[in-house]
């Protein structure tokens, strides 16, 4: 069996199929979560002792941050003035394992879209980091024969029977970014919005009308002004992540 590397060594082709090179974590360790200070601090147990841990999530997670779980912890860099000695990476919950990083989602699709795994945005060979239109700053600007094609990843880690939902609160940014991206459309431009669903155990996506409506309203007149919308769950192992596949969104 011959393997040959390709794309700077992030896929194999190994008899024929393509591996997907995953995002990997630093070595983890672990504890348990404790409580929450505030957005960006907790309180963690690792062998009995207490730590601080930046929390890289402004969300409140209330699914995942809950006292008792195991979590694992990034420790920080050496020689840093940190208050906190670890990052939060991972939650399990018992029935998964989930990312609390919101930082990752625009890396994995990065990814994904270097190794062409995104077969929509096929068309679109030159892609760009956080491009400014109108009042925003989108995550991605997709070019190609086609034009140009603006892309903002969320991040969702709040799983309520087998249904991904995002938000978990209010978020007037969100909303701003999805008018943005209408904007995007009416000036002839393509666009889209990319749900990362950090976690395996979702069959689908749906807005948190109950959280936010006013997010639920909005993601609808996007997708009826022509924004494409689109989730992805993900493969999560104590040791890297991947984007997996494509949920159903129910609008």
């Amino acid at each position: 069996m011959t393997v040959r590397r390709r794309d700077a060594d992030r896929k194999f082709d190994v008899g024929g199929r393509v591996w997907r090179s995953p995002v990997r974590f630093p070595p983890l360790v672990e504890g348990r979560f404790i409580k929450r200070l505030n957005r960006f601090a907790a309180l963690v147990d690792v062998e009995r002792r207490e730590y601080l841990a930046h929390v890289p999530n402004s969300g409140r997670m209330g699914e995942l941050l809950v006292p008792g779980f195991r979590v694992l912890l990034a420790p920080a860099p050496a020689g840093t003035s940190r208050k906190t000695s670890f990052d939060l990476a991972l939650v399990d919950t018992g029935t998964a394992l989930s990312s609390a990083d919101a930082r990752l989602p625009n890396k994995l699709v990065a990814e994904a879209l270097a190794q062409k795994r995104m077969p929509q945005f096929g068309n679109y060979p030159v892609a760009r980091g956080e491009q400014v239109y109108g009042e925003s700053r989108l995550d991605f600007l997709l070019e190609g024969p086609e034009g140009k094609c603006y892309v903002e990843t969320k991040s969702v880690t709040l799983v309520e029977e087998g249904v991904a939902l995002f938000p978990d609160a209010p978020t007037v940014r969100g909303v701003k970014h999805l008018r943005s991206l209408m904007a995007a459309r009416e000036a002839g431009h393509q666009a889209a919005v990319v749900f990362v669903i950090q976690r395996a155990d979702a069959e689908a996506f749906a807005p948190h009308d109950v959280a936010d409506p006013l997010l639920g309203v909005t993601l609808r007149e996007a997708r009826d002004a022509g924004v494409a919308v689109w989730a992805y769950r993900c493969d999560v192992t104590e040791r890297s992540i991947v984007l997996a596949d494509t949920v159903a969104a129910r609008l």
